[in-house]
Parts: structure tokens; sequence; C-alpha cells
């Protein structure tokens, strides 16, 4: 099982956590929401829980909760910059379908 980023989204990860000053990595998960069903959730770690699953991609620690982890395996994370929007895009594998707005999807 594994969770990834390409190299465009350690870096962006990296500055991001230099920027706020601590952290030990990002978290993915994933909630009941969107349009499709589910969502993608993001956000740093400042300690890990127990039953975290990490995996080092470039440099960064990913962070998954067991739950989650199933429908994520396999999922890489990039950065894109599209027009003058730039944020995360993911690469996940075991979704189905995915919602218009690329933040949803389904399994």
């Amino acid at each position: 099982m594994s969770v990834t980023l390409t190299p465009n989204a350690a870096r962006h990860v990296s500055k991001s956590l230099a920027k706020r000053g601590s952290g030990l990595g990002l978290r993915l998960a994933i909630k009941t929401s969107g349009c499709s069903g589910f969502a993608y959730a993001l956000e740093f770690v400042d300690a890990l829980k127990p039953d975290d699953v990490c995996f080092e991609s470039h440099g960064v620690q990913v962070v998954v909760d067991p739950i989650s982890l199933g429908m994520l395996d396999g999922t890489e994370l990039d950065v894109v910059r599209e027009g003058l929007n730039e944020g995360f895009k993911f690469h996940n594998p075991n979704a189905k379908a995915n919602c218009g707005c690329g933040e949803s999807f389904a399994v």
C-alpha cells in the first residue's frame, strides 16, 4: 500500500510547512461529502495518532488513517496550475467516478 506525492507536490508541501514553521507532514483522509459521495481532506500533521500509516515521498511524510487507506491506496497527489489557480490534483486509481470539480469521487 502506498500514497505518494509528485516532486512538484512535495516541494509545495515542504514550502508550506516551512512557511508555517512547524509540522511533521501532510495528512490525507477521506470524508463522506461532495456530489460523488466522498471528498478528500488535507491538513498538516503536528502529531501522529497511534494507528496512522506513514509514507515518505520525496522527503515529505504523508500520513493516512487506516480507514481512508483502503480508498487511497495507490493515490498520487500532484500540484497543478490552471490559469491563475494552483491546487492539488488527486490521481486515485480506486475512484470509479469523479465530480466535475475534481474534489469528490465515488468508489
